[in-house]
């Protein structure tokens, strides 16, 4: 199972408080003595385990330091997980959302705990005995990605989530936006990327709930089946738009042979299978066609490099001890570099 342990340092929280608040909040999810742990596989949003006697709960909250405007949204993970589940099981059940700064220093939501299994850079042993595992594990992430897509999003009371008119365009004005705030140093090949991607905008074919994160370790698999998604993590940024962005995101994820020649600080095992596996199967659950799939690809290189340059960014100002991201800055600059030789190569 997904295992928490000890809360790294820095990272505790205003435990009394917070305890004081949960019960008289969730006073029959929360019977009996509180226990602390910390889940430490994420790289951004804080994910604590807390126990009450038989009782786990799951508690997410932003990093610490300043944010970037609109990341790390606990707001919109309970909206979210507050009516997801109810038709879609893979979606945590939110029980509360707490915008108070005062109790642990950040807003932050509670949800259920999933069980499960997470498979973050290789297969695990309790997979290995499985034939084509790694296959079966990735066609069941696909799955349950194409399956969210086709969700009635107004009859999972999420028709206010996001707008979808004029969606990529927004996005990539956004991501564009987070860049020069979260930049250290010029990228030419940014550049270069952002203007391409900005006169060859895809005309969406659908619109969807896309959850934006969707990749292996956000996934859990139930342990004796690995053709199982028992749960899907990390909410925060989802939203209603084109749902290719989404399955771009993925294989932005996935192992890339590109960067082979490269340490970096998240590698997927090359046992399993190519992207080009990925797509059809999606093309396969869906229906949409592929035709433009490089935009959406490039596009994911896009927000890997912001998102890398944020982390990187704290490290270096101060606002984390994580020194997983002390490599951060490089790791942008060769994801920059990665969505312009898409665009330009295929």
């Amino acid at each position: 199972m997904d295992k928490a342990s000890e809360v790294r340092k820095g990272e505790g929280l205003n435990w009394s408080a917070l305890e004081v608040y949960l019960r008289a909040e969730l006073p029959e999810e929360t019977a009996g003595e509180m226990k602390v742990a910390q889940f430490h596989g994420g790289h951004a949003n804080l994910t604590y385990l807390l126990t009450f006697g038989g009782q786990e709960l799951v508690l997410r909250r932003p990093p610490f330091g300043k944010i970037a405007p609109g990341a790390h949204d606990m707001k919109r993970e309970y909206r979210v997980l507050s009516k997801l589940y109810k038709l879609f099981p893979e979606a945590p059940k939110a029980y509360l959302y707490c915008e108070d700064e005062s109790i642990i220093g950040a807003p932050f939501v509670v949800m259920e705990r999933k069980q499960g299994e997470v498979v973050r850079y290789e297969l695990i042993d309790c997979f290995k005995p499985f034939d084509k595992a790694e296959e079966r594990l990735t066609t069941a992430m696909i799955k349950a990605q194409a399956t969210l897509h086709t969700i009635d999003y107004e009859a999972a009371g999420l028709s206010q989530l996001g707008r979808p008119e004029n969606f990529l365009e927004r996005q990539l004005a956004g991501w564009s936006k987070r860049w020069e705030l979260s930049k250290t140093t010029e990228n030419k090949d940014m550049d270069t990327v952002l203007r391409m991607l900005s006169t060859s905008i895809p005309t969406p074919q659908a619109t969807s709930i896309i959850h934006n994160d969707i990749k292996l370790d956000n996934c859990q698999f139930q342990p004796d089946n690995p053709d199982k998604v028992t749960a899907i993590f990390d909410w925060d940024m989802t939203t209603l738009g084109d749902p290719l962005v989404d399955i771009g995101s993925t294989l932005g994820y996935w192992h890339e042979p590109y960067f082979d020649g490269y340490q970096m600080p998240v590698s997927l095992d090359k046992s399993f299978p190519p992207k080009q596996f990925l797509i059809e199967k999606y093309a396969e659950y869906t229906g949409f066609s592929m035709e433009r799939i490089d935009w959406y690809h490039a596009f994911a290189y896009v927000k890997g490099a912001v998102i890398t340059a944020q982390l990187y960014q704290r490290f270096v100002n101060g606002k984390s001890t994580d020194k997983r991201m002390e490599k951060f800055g490089a790791v942008a600059d060769i994801f920059g570099q990665f969505a312009k030789k898409i665009l330009e190569d295929g």
